[in-house]
């Protein structure tokens, strides 16, 4: 069973309101050096400040930045700019964006979901986790006693119950901010009759996690020396939801001797073939973005910065995990991340371009930064993608398997700031 439970959060206070915007941030793992300090000229109590007191994310800072976070939070608190509500409450969430040439409203809801161990419970994980990650959080909470940024959680709901049982009646929100062209809403539902039915339908269903692998972990940490702390800050959104967007996270390989198609042909052989498109390096963004996802499963695209050439590759062997991954389920096989990571990045690109070598590898979401990243010199290829499926999440689950790194980008992030979860 999945155990949820409103909780009394705490939030900006009513008085800066009017500023939210400037107060929120993404999530700490998306910024670098320059987004956190244009957060904090935003405003000196943007949320940044505690959530991100180390830079690199998801590098282990010393013991003195996580006490600076925890003495900032307590000072805010005291003087009023953060507050707890007085009542429990789920906190119904709502973020209107635009993607392309679409408008998306993405409706969950911030609670509280009872910790479980990894194929234990109804919690269910997709990726891979990384221990820095995970002990950078972990000291943050254990200075802070705070739970900052929820974890992204999809449950099934086809018929849309709780989320309409939670906007019944909804009127103006509490709480708007604005966050790199997301409208974030907040409206906190303090009936217990509605609680208690939203708690009840999404009992018996599990909870897959979307976003925060890291967190949902160290937060197990946390539980062992902290018995009582045993749930995570989570929001919640159904799958079916109408503004639920998975995009690729494609990527940008260095550290290669010189693209030649002719040589990555030869070494695909009859697994792949390789197609050269009449496609200028202005129309790669659209590729990616608009015709790729039309395309049939297993086609990747593959651009070479240093002759600004864009190719396609379609996969003519869906079994060609097999023999690689024969533990692996056919459904972890028949995953585009697993097929590029462990038989075209493994298999073919490095052997051939890179032999004896490390290759380099960085990521995005934005096809609009595939050309400019992919320079032709330190990063010379990018390897496009298809948004991974979201019944991908739900197979896998079954098997208790977890994707490659950056299989999902689930588009747009979690606004941090809007609600905390006190741990004491």
């Amino acid at each position: 069973m999945a155990e949820i439970r409103p909780f009394r959060g705490i939030r900006y206070s009513k008085e800066l309101s009017a500023r939210l915007s400037d107060l929120v941030a993404p999530p700490y793992d998306v910024l670098d050096e320059s987004g956190k300090a244009t957060l904090q000229r935003k405003h000196d109590r943007n949320i940044v400040a505690v959530d991100l007191p180390h830079m690199p994310p998801k590098t282990v800072g010393p013991d003195s930045a996580y006490q600076t976070a925890d003495r900032t939070l307590r000072q805010w608190i005291t003087e009023g700019v953060l507050s707890r509500d007085d009542q429990p409450a789920f906190y119904a969430y709502a973020q209107t964006y635009s993607h392309g040439r679409k408008k998306y409203n993405r409706r969950g809801f911030f609670s509280l979901v009872k910790l479980s161990p990894f194929g234990a419970g109804q919690v269910v994980p997709h990726e891979k986790t990384y221990p820095d990650a995970i002990a950078d959080r972990l000291k943050l909470t254990q200075a802070t006693r705070m739970q900052l940024s929820p974890i992204f959680g999809l449950f099934s709901d086809p018929a849309n119950e709780v989320t309409s049982e939670l906007f019944k009646g909804a009127g103006e929100a509490q709480q708007t901010a604005t966050l790199d062209g997301v409208k974030n809403e907040l409206w906190p539902v303090t009936d217990p009759a509605i609680q208690a039915k939203v708690a009840q339908l999404i009992s018996p269903r599990p909870i897959y996690i979307a976003d925060g692998h890291h967190r949902y972990t160290m937060a197990l940490q946390y539980e062992k020396d902290n018995p009582t702390a045993n749930y995570a800050l989570f929001v919640l959104v159904a799958m079916q939801d109408p503004g639920l967007l998975i995009l690729p996270t494609h990527r940008i390989i260095g550290g290669m001797n010189r693209f030649d198609p002719a040589a990555m042909r030869a070494r695909l052989g009859a697994n792949a073939e390789l197609t050269e498109l009449a496609i200028s390096p202005d129309g790669v963004d659209e590729y990616a973005d608009q015709i790729m996802p039309l395309k049939p499963p297993h086609t990747f695209g593959l651009y070479d910065g240093a002759n600004q050439t864009l190719y396609e590759l379609k996969l003519k062997n869906p079994d060609v995990l097999k023999s690689l991954e024969p533990n692996q389920s056919d459904s972890w096989r028949q995953l585009d991340v697993a097929i590029l990571q462990r038989y075209l990045l493994d298999e073919v690109i490095a052997p051939t371009f890179a032999p004896g070598r490390e290759i380099t590898k960085g990521y995005t979401a934005d096809p609009k930064a595939i050309v400019t990243m992919t320079d032709g010199e330190r990063r010379q290829i990018a390897l496009l993608l298809q948004p991974t499926p979201l019944k991908a999440l739900e197979e896998l689950g079954r098997h208790n398997e977890v994707m490659p790194q950056k299989s999902t980008y689930f588009f747009p992030k979690l606004a941090t700031g809007m609600v905390m979860n006190p741990l004491e």
